[in-house]
């Protein structure tokens, strides 16, 4: 007779720490990417927008095919075609007309256009930030910087402490230690780089831990609703381009989050200032 306290359901057990299996395949598709983006975004102009439009294509086909829509099919090809012309026209200037573009993906279906949607929010944020905000160049890098360092900080947390996991329903390698670690990382980051950027006003290095820490949580949400995402549809990964890390949905899926949190912080900050300083007059 089968033990029936198979089908009570049990605590979930710790994570185990010390999983590196993929930490050189991340080293070195970071020592390609890190200095390409950081040089894309320090140029600016058509350069930048070409790198965020790029980006943009890159996740709406993964998006599109995690629904069974590959290039071989109208839809799959739609849905490239679609976040091109979102991005172009936000290069273009005409932001209005790229959130129309955007808006009207609904004839995809539901399902392309809530990834329509939230890509098309992340672009045309990271845009923004870039060209309307001051400094724009260091404004992206605050962003970046602080969900990059907030996803190294809690691969590394969670692999050196191990300890009980985050989400184990959605994303079962996620551990509080590493959540934890992430976080503070992303404060230490947003400190020193909202202090050491040209123009750092009084409380520069305060309001960089707090929206570094903000940054940082909108970014651990991303992650989280694309680890949701992915188990639902039953993949591992949205795709393969960069080792270690998967497709580029597996690797800016913060900014998903995080970039039009930011964009809109930036509305609220005087003269164009950079989006840590949102509140001041």
């Amino acid at each position: 007779m089968p033990d029936q306290s198979e089908n009570i359901s049990r605590p979930s057990a710790p994570v185990p720490s010390g999983n590196w299996k993929d930490l050189r395949a991340r080293v070195l598709s970071a020592a390609v990417l890190v200095p390409l983006a950081a040089l894309c975004v320090w140029v600016g102009g058509l350069v930048y927008g070409a790198m965020i439009v790029l980006a943009m294509v890159g996740m709406a086909a993964e998006w599109a095919r995690m629904f069974g829509f590959g290039l071989d099919a109208r839809r799959g090809q739609l849905c490239l075609v679609w976040a091109a012309c979102t991005g172009v026209a936000a290069v273009a200037g005409h932001w209005g007309g790229a959130l129309l573009v955007m808006a009207a993906a609904l004839v995809l279906g539901p399902a392309l256009w809530a990834g329509q949607v939230a890509i098309g929010c992340a672009g045309l944020s990271l845009l923004w930030l870039r060209y309307m905000s001051e400094p724009g160049a260091g404004v992206v890098l605050f962003l970046v910087a602080c969900v990059a360092l907030s996803d190294t900080g809690a691969y590394m947390a969670g692999r050196l402490f191990g300890g009980p996991k985050l989400a184990p329903r959605i994303s079962p390698a996620k551990t509080w230690s590493g959540s934890v670690g992430g976080l503070c990382c992303a404060v230490v980051a947003g400190m020193l780089i909202a202090a050491l950027l040209p123009g750092a006003q009084p409380g520069a290095v305060w309001r960089g831990a707090v929206f570094g820490g903000l940054v940082a949580i909108a970014a651990q949400m991303g992650d989280l609703a694309e680890s949701a995402l992915k188990r639902k549809r039953g993949v591992k990964d949205s795709g393969t381009l960069l080792p270690g890390h998967g497709g580029l949905l597996d690797r800016f899926d913060g900014l998903l989050v995080a970039a039009p949190m930011a964009a809109l912080l930036s509305l609220g900050a005087a003269g164009g200032a950079a989006f840590w300083y949102v509140g001041l007059h």
